[in-house]
């Protein structure tokens, strides 16, 4: 006679949310740009911040410190894209 054990309840992993990765990439990207591409990709860093920010409230869904940083560096980003404006 076989003894079998019960299944374990097995949760996959949480995963990085795919708007808070594109975010950081945005966010440091946004720093060697010009004045224009740089603020936009600032703006996006922080959209896209937002979106992860939301996601990762979900148990299954890592990336909200990354996306809040993410978000003030799109802030700083728009700030160094207005000084590059003016410069």
């Amino acid at each position: 006679m076989a003894y079998t054990q019960p299944m374990e309840h097995r949760t996959a992993m949480p995963a990085f949310s795919i708007p808070s990765i594109l975010a950081i990439i945005f966010a440091i990207a946004s720093f060697f740009f010009g004045a224009g591409l740089g603020m936009m990709m600032a703006i996006a860093a922080i959209v896209l911040g937002g979106i992860g920010l939301m996601l990762s409230f979900s148990p299954t869904v890592r990336g909200g410190m990354t996306s809040t940083i993410s978000m003030v560096a799109g802030v700083v980003g728009i700030v160094a894209a207005i000084f590059k404006l003016l410069m």
